[in-house]
């Protein structure tokens, strides 16, 4: 089945528009098939009747019996969490983030830029170093091998390198 939301009785919503927009409704009764009635007692949106293109639905859903007045509605609204629940998620945190950093001045945006700026320095110079100790290791490309040079002394500058081949046999 590949939806999981549906505009049922009891579902959770956001209002997407108009002049409650981005408070929590729950769907009270689908009237047609572009609208419905929705009501939210705990975040101050009237009991009124609004478009479906105005929604954005959410996974929560409460319940209560159908055409439920705003008492009724409140209370299971209450009992189910609602608030709490929707704080927590994931959805909630975004838009909470998008509003603080509409609220930043100028000078704030200018240190975030900063504090940005030192942190990929320091993540690079980190990831560097890692890099170069797991190409020394031989692990750099995920396959244990035998690191650079083997355990083969190098050899002091300025000293004559020596062959040790063997001589050929004459015919």
């Amino acid at each position: 089945m590949p939806f999981q939301r549906f505009v049922e009785t009891g579902r959770i919503a956001v209002v997407s528009d108009g002049a409650n927009k981005g408070k929590l409704v729950s769907i009270v009764d689908v009237i047609d098939q572009t609208r419905v009635l929705i009501d939210g007692p705990c975040s101050n949106v009237p009991r009124n009747q609004i478009r479906l293109n105005q929604l954005h639905l959410t996974k929560f859903r409460i319940k209560f019996p159908y055409t439920a007045s705003t008492r009724v509605v409140r209370k299971a609204w209450n009992d189910s969490k609602v608030d709490e629940k929707w704080a927590e998620s994931v959805w909630a945190k975004k838009v909470a983030a998008k509003e603080k950093r509409a609220q930043l001045t100028d000078f704030d945006r200018f240190k975030l830029r900063r504090a940005r700026s030192r942190r990929n320095k320091i993540r690079t110079v980190a990831y560097y170093n890692l890099r170069k100790a797991a190409s020394r290791d031989g692990t750099l490309y995920g396959k244990k091998k035998m690191a650079k040079g083997g355990d083969k002394p190098k050899p002091k500058k300025g000293a004559k390198k020596t062959t040790t081949k063997a001589p050929k046999p004459k015919k």
